[in-house]
């Protein structure tokens, strides 16, 4: 399989935090056959271990969650209202179709504001209008129509608790000019080059220790399945793969060379550790940039700044619109993959 099919299979299996099942099982399938070990542990992480030498086990992590949205309530007439499931607003996605997923049904439903063809007695609508009230567009602005009334959604097995994510109509890869633009590069990206990574530290002998590859869940709030895999899990240093901001404030563009991450919203990573990431990615030939990323978390600094990893590391695909319609550089999975394999065997924990 291609990467860019594998992209594809992943973007449009829905993994909205804590119910991360259907990329799961992509990630076990690809891991399987390359890796010594593999399982699924108690916070719901797949594991995958490659053994090495005697020198300190290296965790290297990608996240399987997405953004995604919440079930708070159901109007009698089965309007659901929404409360999100990681750092976004209705904008980012838009209004559109979207996957209610219940218990025994998965339904398809439209996040919608209403018409704009209204008046101030539409308060919730006028309000939201930049010609009127002028007000951001927020979650309880918005609702979701299933066409379904409460009790047919409650046989569906929907209510307070249901994932609700965006539909998968709205995640096909669309080619432009040179790059690829999707939602869920966050951090659909990142897991396949980290499958992809795999296959290329599976030789016996290429590792001076052992390497755990960890598909992690509800990182959009937290970082969570990270840092129980990283107090679980041997090893001192967390690396996580994620996306990168690409903006003027951090000088950092989608169409440059892999994103290594001094620091972020949590806490620093360790200067060693982003410093060899940087030679490796140069010794590649790939142009990395350095940053100093703000408004940004990742499964790496939530591990250490919670004291279950001892030191930390970021590499990150260049991605233009993070957190939003994500576009990144065709090259950028294969670089960050080729950057991966060869720092775990540079002995990067030395």
């Amino acid at each position: 399989m291609t990467y860019r099919a594998l992209l594809q299979e992943l973007l449009y299996a829905y993994g909205p935090c804590g119910q991360e099942d259907a990329v799961r099982d992509i990630c076990l399938r690809e891991l399987g056959p390359v890796a010594d070990e593999t399982w699924v542990d108690p916070a719901g992480n797949v594991v995958g271990l490659f053994r090495g030498g005697d020198g300190p086990a290296v965790r290297v992590m990608a996240h399987m969650d997405e953004l995604s949205m919440l079930v708070k309530r159901i109007d009698p007439d089965g309007t659901l209202h929404l409360t999100p499931l990681g750092t976004m607003y209705p904008a980012n996605f838009g209004l559109g179709p979207v996957a209610v997923l219940g218990r025994r049904e998965t339904l398809c439903g439209v996040l919608a504001l209403g018409s704009e063809h209204t008046t101030q007695e539409s308060a919730r609508i006028w309000r939201t209008k930049p010609d009127q009230g002028d007000k951001a567009l927020d979650w309880p602005d918005v609702y979701v129509s299933t066409g379904r009334d409460a009790d047919s959604l409650r046989q569906a097995g929907v209510g307070p608790g249901t994932r609700v994510c965006v539909e998968r109509s709205k995640r096909t890869l669309v080619d432009i000019g040179d790059y690829l633009g999707s939602y869920f590069m966050d951090d659909r990206a990142a897991i396949t080059a980290l499958l992809d990574a795999a296959r290329h530290v599976r030789e016996p002998g290429a590792l001076p220790g052992d390497v755990y590859l960890v598909f992690t869940t509800n990182e959009e709030i937290g970082g969570l399945g990270g840092t129980y895999a990283s107090q679980a899990l041997p090893g001192d240093l967390t690396v996580a793969l994620e996306v990168g901001p690409t903006e003027p404030e951090y000088d950092t563009t989608v169409d440059g060379g892999p994103v290594v991450a001094y620091s972020d919203a949590v806490g620093v990573y360790d200067k060693p550790i982003a410093d060899t990431l940087m030679t490796v990615a140069d010794d590649l030939g790939l142009n990395p940039q350095a940053a100093v990323l703000g408004a940004f978390e990742s499964d790496a600094s939530h591990a250490k700044a919670s004291g279950a990893a001892a030191r930390s590391g970021l590499l990150c695909i260049p991605t233009l619109s993070t957190h939003g319609y994500e576009v990144i550089a065709p090259s950028a999975i294969p670089a960050i993959s080729s950057v991966v394999a060869a720092f775990l065997q540079t002995a990067p924990a030395q």
